[in-house]
């Protein structure tokens, strides 16, 4: 804590690494791929620790990440956004180094992308089981069958199976509504697979969000798994019951820079260009964009009771606080909370701390 002058990303290590190794262990527990998805950390260094829990396969959100993991002999990556056929000369640099995965969810993608293509590359389909991002239906058939057709006929691309992301777990308010979201999605895209399964042999199922990850037991009805956001869990993630408060790995700490006692509040550095501006709806505050945690010698304890973000300016956070827990603070004290949604907060702030006093970068 005294390395901190301004708002810095804390990362307990030791956190991080056991959630790799929980969800590596409940993977090969199920019999399942796990290829996690790395756009929440963004890291080398962390990317590493997931490779000393038997990690093979990635995920990206971007061909710029792509790159940037390939640079560092990551050399099976799933690119999980409808292709960017504009990007066909990235693509064509990415397919001649490493297997490179990407989804499609029209024939004209497929037809436009194998048009441009130099080097071979595996495709997904994106299906939409229920959360209505994107992809197609897991219903329309006739659109899956002209998507199937278009690879078949595309010399240089090959059909490695259906894909989806069941993003709407994170509207799940209990352990119960997650379960029943995971059934439904993974029932509806192995309709698909059962379709298909003699056409395409090998075809895989992918499925993966870490609300459903954490919180199912068993997942050999899929063949692939891709959470992210488990990496360091969240506020959103404990608010679902994703998570519990000792396994959220990261927390963001801020000097405090005035304090107003006549309406309850501090004022930190720390705003929305480091925590972002999401926020989380809860029933006594309204909406908050951080919890105060306990400072302890090395790291943070548990979430402190009536004490959160209130309001986000650029630079400025507003703290609300109790009566009885006012007089612990002053200007120049330091304060951690946990981020609301880790993966933006980390984006935001393009680097961490570890307890022991290491700096992480990653990508920016």
């Amino acid at each position: 804590m005294s390395q901190i002058t301004q708002p810095t990303l804390l990362l307990d290590e030791q956190k991080c690494r056991r959630n790799i190794e929980s969800m590596a262990g409940k993977a090969r527990r199920s019999h399942v791929q796990f290829r996690p998805h790395f756009k929440t950390h963004q890291s080398h260094e962390i990317g590493r620790w997931f490779r000393e829990s038997g990690v093979e396969k990635i995920t990206v959100s971007s061909l710029k990440m792509a790159d940037y993991f390939a640079q560092d002999g990551w050399n099976d990556i799933t690119v999980a956004l409808p292709v960017n056929i504009l990007e066909i000369e990235t693509i064509n640099n990415l397919a001649k180094r490493i297997r490179l995965n990407l989804l499609v969810e029209s024939a004209e993608s497929v037809r436009s992308l194998n048009s441009g293509l130099s080097h071979h590359v595996d495709l997904f389909v994106k299906i939409d089981a229920g959360y209505h991002r994107t992809g197609i239906a897991y219903d329309n058939l006739p659109m899956i069958d002209s998507v199937l057709t278009s690879i078949d006929q595309s010399p240089n691309l090959s059909f490695a199976g259906f894909l989806t992301h069941s993003g709407h777990s994170y509207n799940a308010r209990s352990s119960s509504e997650i379960v029943t979201i995971h059934n439904e999605s993974i029932n509806r895209i192995n309709v698909l697979k059962k379709r298909y399964a003699d056409r395409y042999p090998g075809l895989i199922v992918s499925v993966g969000d870490t609300p459903t990850c954490s919180v199912v037991d068993n997942f050999s009805s899929a063949d692939e798994i891709r959470p992210g956001n488990f990496v360091f869990y969240d506020l959103m993630q404990l608010q679902i019951g994703a998570c519990r408060a000792d396994q959220v790995a990261v927390a963001m700490a801020c000097p405090v820079v005035a304090v107003h006692k006549d309406r309850n509040e501090l004022i930190i550095y720390g705003g929305a260009v480091h925590f972002s501006k999401e926020g989380l709806q809860e029933e006594a505050a309204g909406t908050i964009y951080g919890c105060a945690v306990e400072t302890l010698p090395q790291g943070w304890g548990e979430p402190i009771e009536g004490m959160y973000l209130k309001r986000l300016s650029q630079e400025h956070g507003i703290v609300h606080l109790p009566d009885e827990f006012f007089d612990r603070y002053a200007t120049g004290d330091v304060i951690t909370f946990l981020p609301v949604h880790s993966c933006l907060t980390a984006d935001c702030v393009k680097g961490y701390l570890t307890l022991s006093g290491q700096h992480i970068d990653r990508l920016i």
